[in-house]
């Protein structure tokens, strides 16, 4: 038994479906999140977990009981929001201590929790710190252990970790996958940045629209990616819109068909996209066997360890290779280079 369960919810505001007939579970231990544009009902669907809203249609379960109807407060749910919402007028130890005090634990028991969260999150030394005196990454931490303090069976993240700079996201992305690891509490987090959810999530919902686009490891997401928009959101992609033809595929200003992957499955004349991803895409001065487009070097952009190169085919597509900085230092702006891929590595995607 999963233990979340979302059966065909649904949410609409007035004539907008924020949340279209979303079904999705999350396992005990899980690591889960939902990944989307902003407007793509993601924050929506997490309200509707935690109570803040009630669906229009549908049913959420936790542990196998039906919390649909049950308030905020009855469920065994806790969120931490993105602001982190702290009390200003209490000290670390108080803010973890708040909702305890408030369920009415015992002191004795009250001050062993907190003092195990403190040090879950390795702010022991804080306690007695208020909000203003901490950095971004320790109120992330203070907030974090506030949420984990009444031992929910699930913790709703909403973009935990936007309002941190990129190295110290990085960082904290590595601790809060220790700390879930560490208590076995599920955590759900929203996230509308691909990195993070590749980099952080058991599993991902990538969210279009209202509705769960597709669903998987982050490895079948970016791999094999089943429609163009997740192809599209998540990570980079080259993508060649033309018809099937045969087993081959026409693209509108590329003289040579490309080869499509098998099985080719769709029938004659469809309209379709194939999708390549910039690290599957090999550049030599040299033409050699099998899938090959003339191309240019429109720029080369040096990112440390890896370099991505902007190209132009000799009809005008764009086209982008990543790889090692060192191997990019033989290209060139401007020259003329052979850009192949193997046809396993590509994906044909419906239109």
């Amino acid at each position: 038994m999963p233990l979340l369960e979302i059966s065909e919810v649904s949410k609409n505001y007035g004539a907008v479906a924020a949340v279209n007939g979303v079904s999705l579970s999350v396992g005990e231990g899980e690591l889960f999140a939902l990944l989307g544009p902003s407007g793509c009902g993601k924050t929506t669907l997490l309200r509707l977990i935690a109570g803040f809203e009630r669906p229009g249609a549908g049913r959420v379960l936790i542990d196998g009981s039906d919390v649909t109807e049950m308030p905020p407060y009855r469920r065994p749910v806790n969120m931490m929001f993105q602001s982190y919402a702290l009390f200003p007028h209490l000290d670390v130890a108080g803010n973890i201590a708040f909702g305890l005090k408030q369920e009415g634990m015992e002191r004795r028991r009250r001050e062993a929790r907190v003092a195990e969260m403190l040090a879950l999150v390795q702010m022991a030394d804080y306690a007695r710190r208020r909000p203003h005196e901490l950095s971004g990454g320790q109120k992330q931490r203070v907030a974090l252990a506030r949420a984990l303090a009444k031992m929910p069976k699930l913790l709703l993240l909403d973009e935990p970790l936007a309002a941190l700079d990129r190295k110290l996201r990085e960082e904290t992305r590595l601790e809060l996958i220790g700390i879930q690891e560490r208590v076995g509490t599920s955590f759900v987090f929203v996230t509308h940045d691909q990195e993070e959810a590749l980099g952080m999530a058991s599993r991902i919902a990538v969210m279009e629209r209202g509705r769960v686009a597709q669903l998987g490891t982050a490895a079948e997401i970016y791999e094999r990616p089943n429609s163009r928009f997740v192809a599209d959101f998540v990570g980079a992609v080259n993508l060649f819109e033309g018809v099937v033809a045969g087993s081959a595929l026409k693209v509108s200003g590329i003289g040579t068909p490309i080869p499509l992957p098998p099985p080719v499955d769709f029938p004659e004349g469809a309209v379709v996209a194939l999708a390549v991803r910039p690290e599957k895409l090999q550049l030599s001065y040299e033409r050699p066997d099998g899938i090959v487009i003339g191309a240019t070097a429109a720029s080369i952009n040096y990112q440390g360890g890896v370099s991505i190169i902007h190209l132009t085919t000799t009809t005008g597509h764009p086209l982008k290779a990543q790889m090692p900085s060192m191997a990019a230092a033989a290209f060139e702006h401007g020259v003329t280079v052979w850009a192949g891929w193997d046809p396993a590595d590509a994906v044909v995607l419906r239109q």
